[in-house]
């Protein structure tokens, strides 16, 4: 028998207690709403879709889609595999992937309007989503053609189906179906977001060289803090949310019984479900335009934001020549109205 199938044969199943599933079930719940407030968002406000969002509306499907699909399998807790243990799996496989290409998507694309100042067009965006939604999408049906998704009796998932049990070379299929992808999402995004950082830091400074007194310091000042806030948190929260999947893993892979540690198992099946709650939390809840217009909608007006002419989350990188000396700003602008 394979190591593998040896390995995770001697770990006894992770039970998955009532209180457990409420938590886990809320937060896809909380991801759901998330998601979809996001797509509501995109469509309400047709000025508001600039690449950026474009692109983060194709992430928030795929997060839609992953609440969805462990939702289920989270309220079902399988013991076994069935066919829609199966189905559960492969959504869940399918969308979980997709996930983690279109989180790095946006944050090469960022790299490469900012950083490498490259125009952009529809043929990259048609390779996003050849990446995003191709890939997945074979090592899906890979998965499920080769039986490779069912019952795994909860020790690398909090109720759901994914690599079955059975599978001789399960170890792999893990690697392929998410961990591998999230493992290299643990490295390129803090890197390139380090990268536009540490370029927007550079403008910024020769912009104040040049402009040691800037007439519009106020107003630009506070912008600064919100992007550079957004270029530490948005690595942050992606490794925060999915490290404690990565963590049983590992301990699944060594046979360790801390793998069914409950705080450890609440923790994974939070941080699994909620990527989109937290996206909404990022670029709804916490940026301006948006949330004054969200305000105003509940308000009847009475806010005072729905007035207030957009924020490009482009600033202007691709359209009419900017002002000199504005670099500075206009990526500053990016990140602020993300």
């Amino acid at each position: 028998m394979p190591h593998s199938t040896m390995l995770m044969g001697t770990m006894p199943p992770t039970e998955v207690y009532p209180s457990e599933r409420v938590i886990v079930l809320l937060s896809c719940a909380l991801s759901f709403l998330g998601s979809s407030l996001l797509v509501f968002t995109h469509a309400l406000w047709p000025e508001l879709r600039t690449r950026p969002r474009q692109l983060l509306l194709y992430l928030s499907l795929a997060d839609l889609l992953s609440a969805v699909s462990y939702f289920y399998g989270v309220l079902q807790d399988f013991d076994s595999t069935s066919w829609d243990c199966v189905l559960q799996g492969a959504l869940s496989t399918f969308s979980n992937t997709s996930s983690f290409f279109w989180t790095m998507a946006i944050a090469f694309y960022l790299y490469i309007t900012i950083v490498r100042g490259a125009p952009t067009g529809t043929g990259l965006l048609c390779f996003f989503h050849g990446m995003s939604w191709g890939v997945p999408l074979a090592i899906t049906v890979a998965a499920v053609a080769l039986k490779k998704i069912g019952y795994d009796a909860s020790n690398v998932s909090v109720g759901w189906c994914w690599v079955n049990l059975e599978a001789a070379d399960q170890v792999l299929w893990m690697l392929l179906t998410g961990k591998l992808w999230e493992l290299l999402a643990y490295v390129i995004l803090p890197v390139l977001y380090i990268l536009i950082k540490k370029h927007i830091n550079r403008a910024h400074a020769a912009l104040s060289e040049y402009r040691p007194i800037l007439a519009r310091a106020p107003a630009f000042q506070p912008r600064t803090s919100i992007a550079d806030k957004k270029l530490i948190l948005i690595p942050l929260i992606f490794i925060f949310l999915r490290i404690w999947s990565t963590i049983r893993f590992i301990l699944t892979l060594c046979s360790s019984p801390a793998v069914q540690n409950p705080v450890l198992v609440v923790l994974h099946g939070i941080g699994n479900t909620f990527q989109g709650g937290a996206n909404c939390i990022m670029f709804v809840l916490c940026t301006r335009v948006i949330r004054n217009r969200l305000l105003s909608s509940l308000c009847c007006g009475r806010y005072g934001g729905l007035h207030q002419p957009s924020q490009s989350l482009e600033g202007g990188y691709q359209r009419a020549n900017p002002p000199k000396n504005t670099e500075a700003e206009q990526m500053n602008a990016e990140f602020a109205s993300t």
